[in-house]
């Protein structure tokens, strides 16, 4: 008759069972890779898949009984990780989404908002179109290999520990609020500041000829500039899309 010891079942599964539970967090709040059109089976698969080969890659894991209380702390530490490093990817899509917000407050597009059942909200259509094409940008740029990478590359800066809050302490999730800003200022200055050179001149223009109707006139001329801007900038959004991403993946390497 065959028998294990404990030792040897925690030897066999300890290996495998840490790293799914943070693989499994990333993929539970990361953007793209958490819609609800990709069901949890397909979700859970792919963690199980990863930590399958990448296992020989990662660290020795420290061997925890699994009926003790500090396995508890070490999945809640683990899922912990996980569900950071997918908001700090979420943090770059909210600065690009608000860079369209901002576009579209100076297109006057603001009050064309329609129901977002992906996020649950109201949301703007400047600010939607900016998001999809975010999300296509991330799915080209193989941003999901970039987080994957990030997700097994952080098991050497943070290794399994069963204090779930001792890595909050480098990463400092609570000052990420200023990069939406700096990155939506970044990205939606170009289109902005035409927008305001054309309110500018159009200001002018209606104190040198206030017979002008310039309301009647205004609003075509900054669609059409918005777009234009739009149109020439679009292409450009790789570079600080990779750069955000980057630079946040880059608190837990």
């Amino acid at each position: 008759m065959v028998s294990f010891s404990e030792a040897q079942v925690l030897a066999w599964i300890t290996p495998w069972l840490w790293p799914f539970f943070r693989v499994l967090g990333l993929f539970t709040s990361a953007p793209v890779l958490s819609m609800r059109v990709i069901p949890r089976r397909v979700r859970l698969s792919l963690a199980i898949l990863i930590v399958i080969c990448a296992q020989p890659s990662l660290p020795e894991m420290p061997p925890i009984e699994l009926n003790s209380a500090g396995s508890l702390m070490v999945i809640a530490h683990e899922v912990l990780i996980g569900l950071t490093m997918g908001f700090a990817a979420r943090v770059v899509f909210a600065a690009i989404e608000f860079a369209g917000e901002l576009v579209g407050l100076q297109m006057g597009l603001n009050f064309a908002s329609f129901f977002d059942p992906m996020s649950g909200s109201q949301v703007t259509a400047v600010s939607r179109f900016h998001g999809t094409t975010a999300a296509w940008l991330f799915v080209v740029m193989n941003g999901h290999l970039m987080l994957t990478g990030a997700v097994l590359g952080s098991f050497h800066a943070f290794p399994v520990s069963p204090e779930p809050l001792g890595f909050l302490n480098i990463v400092q999730p609570q000052v990420w609020g200023a990069e939406v800003f700096k990155l939506g200022l970044w990205v939606s200055l170009p289109v902005v500041s035409m927008l305001i050179l054309v309110n500018l001149v159009m200001g002018l223009v209606a104190r040198v000829a206030p017979q002008m109707n310039i309301f009647s006139i205004g609003f075509p001329i900054t669609l059409g500039v918005g777009f234009t801007g739009l149109w020439l900038t679009l292409p450009m959004m790789q570079a600080p899309l990779t750069m955000a991403l980057e630079r946040m993946m880059g608190y837990f390497q």
